[in-house]
Parts: structure tokens; C-alpha cells; sequence
């Protein structure tokens, strides 16, 4: 019984290691470079891509789960995941494949966005 609870802290401290590594390498780029943060985050996503797409990442994701796959480069991640696997399939599961792959998530932020909206009223910030 001890040993299923030490392996569930276990996990989360390998989710909350991986995951505050990646948001520490991006508070870094923040600090010491011109960068905007749409940059930053273009250029996260495409490293998961990249990282993806030489066989690594998915060893990353193993490892610490949502720790890695939460991160905005783990959207290039499923991006790259979904290609890879549709790719299999032919060339219009190639460009289908990462919208099959992304749809889920980017549903549900559109929604829980529209929920949102609903609910509060948005105003500026000197109002």
C-alpha cells in the first residue's frame, strides 16, 4: 500500500521536475534576451516538434507525463506525434493527422474560453 502511494508522489515529482525545468528555461529567455513571448512560445512548440520528430521527446513524455506534454512544446509534441502516425496512413493523413491529434484540446480551450466569457465581463485593466 506504501509503495503505490510512493510511486504516485513519485510521478508528480517527476511531472512538477520536467515541467518547471522547461517554464525555467523559458523565465531564462525571458530575462536575458529581446525576445517577445510569442516568439518564445513559437519557439517552444517547434523544439517539441523538432524533439519529436528526432524520436526524443516521446522518451520525455515516458518519463514525466503531464509534466511534459502540459508545456506549450508539448503541443509540438502532438503536432509531430499526429503527422508521424498519420504519415503511415498517406499524404492527406500527413496534414490531417496533427488537427486529428490537436482537436480534443483545442476544443476544449475554445469552449471553456466561450464558458469564460460568458460568465465574466472583461473590462480593461484601468477601468
Amino acid at each position: 500500500m506504501f509503495a503505490e502511494y510512493f510511486e504516485i508522489i513519485f510521478m508528480f515529482f517527476k511531472a512538477f521536475v520536467v515541467g518547471g525545468l522547461i517554464c525555467t528555461v523559458a523565465q531564462v529567455i525571458i530575462n536575458f534576451t529581446d525576445l517577445t513571448a510569442g516568439k518564445i512560445l513559437v519557439c517552444f512548440m517547434l523544439a517539441g516538434v523538432a524533439l519529436q520528430a528526432l524520436g526524443v521527446y516521446q522518451y520525455l513524455v515516458d518519463f514525466a507525463g503531464a509534466g511534459a506534454t502540459v508545456p506549450i512544446s508539448g503541443f509540438g509534441y502532438l503536432l509531430a506525434k499526429g503527422g508521424i502516425e498519420g504519415a503511415k496512413e498517406g499524404l492527406f493523413a500527413a496534414v490531417t493527422g496533427p488537427l486529428r491529434a490537436a482537436s480534443a484540446g483545442v476544443t476544449a480551450a475554445v469552449i471553456f474560453s466561450f464558458l469564460v466569457a460568458i460568465l465574466f465581463r472583461a473590462r480593461t485593466k484601468y477601468n
